[in-house]
């Protein structure tokens, strides 16, 4: 990647390498910690050099010219910690590389719209759908709602603004997306504020990855921490009925719209924590979110889980070896490595993959498919 703040922002940990070179580096040291689990080739899941981001965030720095004039700069920290400003950034999406300075040049023009900005966040999608979160230690008036409306129209994005205890929403507060998988469009509408993949390159070839690697089922999914159903919409063409549990409310409604833009009736979203839905289908007490919802109508064969970083807990990797099959898609290979301790002893690992969602970074996210043994 041919970046000029190379090895100086702290953003890009592995900046002594080529992409190749920083890829191996992460296949080798996790060839290394799964090593006891399996010695299989895993399946590896490139991400583009540059441009890979549609989601992104930076501090905005304050300075004066020779003039004495006010100048805005984004600025990271470089690996002293120290502030670095910053002008361009070859990780983030060419959209969103576009409209950066153009965004700064409109808000160093007027102080109602740039007096105590702190930070600019960048959410964006294939369609070039931009929406902007410009974030401040001030309250928010309507003076700065006509100013950010005219930037609005002269970039042709979507802004939001956001303070203590404040949120304005000018003409929405989600983006559209389509996502092309296997040859089909799964359409996506991206909230401010809930979870997305931020490679979405390296995101299409995931969902392809688990679809591409199971059979299709004529019985039914359980999924835990399905998001905003990134991965629950595609995967419900290969079952039967899916039952999707999720514990945030901004990434259930999305859900809950996510499966009308695609008109899938076959998909039931309910919000509670894992913890909460195994107590529920173990019948330990009665849940009110789920009045409408009859578990035992559903015949599961398979568990799907996108956890967090802390990985699973004592009660989910429980419920999971119920399971014929397990996906697992981990952000973090440390509580992957400590939960397939316990899975993998009733379960075999089928297939491995390696996904490079943060290229440049020590960061790799996995996927693990396992079948029970006989």
């Amino acid at each position: 990647m041919n970046c000029k703040y190379f090895a100086i922002c702290a953003s890009c940990t592995l900046f002594d390498k080529t992409y190749e070179e920083q890829l191996n580096y992460k296949i080798q040291r996790e060839k290394e910690r799964f090593y006891n689990f399996t010695t299989m080739e895993f399946d590896i899941i490139k991400s583009s050099e540059k441009n890979f981001r549609n989601r992104a965030e930076f501090r905005i720095w304050w300075d004066k010219d020779e003039n004495g004039n006010e100048i805005l700069s984004y600025a990271m920290n470089d690996f002293k910690k120290n502030i670095l400003k910053i002008d361009s950034c070859e990780m983030v999406s060419s959209h969103i590389q576009e409209v950066m300075p153009k965004l700064i040049f409109e808000l160093e023009k007027d102080l109602i719209l740039s007096y105590k900005l702190f930070a600019v966040e960048f959410l964006g999608s294939t369609t070039k759908d931009l929406l902007v979160t410009l974030i401040y230690h001030k309250k928010l008036d309507e003076e700065w709602n006509q100013k950010a409306k005219e930037i609005e129209s002269t970039l042709n994005i979507k802004i939001m603004g956001r303070s203590r205890k404040q949120k304005i929403v000018l003409s929405s507060e989600s983006i559209n997306e389509t996502l092309h998988i296997n040859n089909q469009d799964f359409k996506f509408a991206y909230q401010e504020g809930g979870f997305t993949q931020p490679n979405t390159n390296v995101n299409i070839q995931m969902i392809e990855w688990v679809l591409n690697n199971i059979e299709n089922s004529s019985k039914d999914l359980c999924e835990l921490y399905c998001g905003g159903g990134n991965f629950t919409i595609p995967l419900s063409t290969k079952f039967h009925k899916v039952l999707a549990t999720e514990i945030s409310k901004t990434s259930i409604k999305s859900a809950l719209k996510n499966c009308e833009l695609n008109n899938i009736e076959t998909i039931s979203f309910i919000r509670m924590s894992a913890e909460e839905f195994v107590q529920a289908l173990n019948e330990v007490r009665p849940f009110n979110r789920l009045k409408d919802i009859n578990l035992k109508d559903y015949k599961f064969d398979t568990i799907f889980m996108d956890p967090p970083r802390s990985g699973l807990d004592d009660t989910t990797r429980a419920l999971a070896k119920d399971f014929e099959n397990i996906i697992y898609i981990s952000c973090n290979p440390e509580t992957l490595h400590r939960d397939l301790d316990e899975l993998t002893k009733t379960h075999e690992i089928v297939r491995f993959a390696l996904f490079d969602q943060f290229a440049f970074t020590n960061h790799i996210e996995s996927g693990v498919i396992l079948k029970k043994i006989k």
